[in-house]
C-alpha cells in the first residue's frame, strides 16, 4: 500500500480519536462528570450490572479507583451500589439507565442528529466498508489491549 495513503488514515485516525475525547470530556463536563467517569459510566450503559471486580477488569483501574468511580457516580444518583447475596464483600454495581439517559441523551442529541445525517449520505457499499473498517480496527484495538495488559 502507498506509504502517502497509509500516513494520511493514521494521521485522519489520530484526529477523529483525538477529537472524539475533546467531544466527550465537553459532553461530561457539562453533565458533571469527569472525562473518565463519563467514559466508565458508558461500559454500565453497554454492560449493564455488573461486580465491582468485573468493572476494574474491564476498565484496568484498580479496586481502589473502581470504589472511588462508584462513589462518584452513586452521589449523582446514576448507579445503586448493592452486595451480592451470598458474598457480602462483593459489591454489585447497577447502572440506573433512565438517569443516565436523562442525564446524557440532550447532551448528544445534536450530534446524534447530525451522525445520522452524515451515515444517510453514504451508500449500502459505503456503509459496509466503514462497518468493516470499524469492526476489524477495534479487534486490533482489542488485541492490542489485551497483549499490553499481559505483559
Amino acid at each position: 500500500m502507498d506509504k502517502d495513503i497509509l500516513k494520511r488514515i493514521r494521521k485522519l485516525n489520530q484526529l477523529h480519536a483525538y477529537t472524539s475525547i475533546q467531544m466527550h470530556e465537553a459532553v461530561a463536563q457539562r453533565a458533571g462528570l469527569s472525562g473518565t467517569d463519563h467514559k466508565y459510566l458508558g461500559f454500565l450503559i453497554e454492560k449493564g450490572q455488573m461486580t465491582a471486580g468485573e468493572l476494574a477488569n474491564l476498565t484496568g483501574l484498580t479496586t481502589g479507583a473502581i470504589t472511588g468511580l462508584i462513589d462518584r457516580l452513586e452521589k449523582k444518583k446514576l448507579v445503586k451500589r448493592q452486595f451480592a447475596e451470598g458474598d457480602r464483600r462483593k459489591v454489585i454495581v447497577e447502572p440506573d439507565i433512565p438517569a443516565i439517559m436523562a442525564l446524557l441523551e440532550p447532551l448528544y442529541k445534536e450530534f446524534r442528529n447530525r451522525s445520522e445525517k452524515l451515515i444517510a449520505s453514504f451508500s449500502d457499499e459505503d456503509i459496509n466498508i466503514i462497518e468493516t473498517y470499524f469492526i476489524q480496527a477495534i479487534d486490533i484495538m482489542k488485541a492490542t489491549t489485551q497483549q499490553l495488559n499481559n505483559h
